[in-house]
């Protein structure tokens, strides 16, 4: 497994890890991971995404996706905060005689969008636009 070295990972994290570690230096035998070290773990994976913070952190996968399941109140297959896929349908009202067109994305990397639009003005397809290359940085 690759390391990341610590100019890769934020801040935060790396404070995090650092707490895990000296925890893990100072504990005896087989003592669970304290909860305060827990609650640390569930808010940076919030903002980071489970994979990467278990990683970092050296904690369980699983162990972590669970507790941020239990604490969000999400159930762990569908919340986006754990890397899942979500979808959002934007409901755009349709204007009498307006046009219609089908716009398609894609970028170098093989992510694609497709829209399919009826009754848009001009400026909202130019929103879209940037809020779809800006959404792939």
């Amino acid at each position: 497994m690759k390391t990341r070295k610590p100019a890769d990972v934020p801040g935060d994290l790396e404070s995090s890890r650092r707490r895990f570690e000296q925890w893990r230096r100072r504990r005896r035998g087989h003592t669970p991971i304290p909860e305060a070290l827990w609650a640390e773990a569930v808010t940076l994976a919030g903002r980071y995404g489970v994979s990467r913070t278990a990683r970092t952190l050296r904690v369980g996968y699983r162990s972590l996706k669970e507790r941020v399941a239990r604490e969000t109140g999400c159930l762990a297959s569908s919340s986006p905060l754990l890397g899942e896929p979500a979808f959002l349908e934007l409901g755009i009202p349709s204007q009498a005689g307006a046009g219609e067109c089908l716009l398609e994305w894609e970028d170098a990397a093989g992510a694609k969008m497709r829209l399919h639009l009826k009754g848009v003005e001009v400026p909202d397809l130019v929103a879209l636009s940037r809020s779809f290359w800006e959404g792939l940085r």
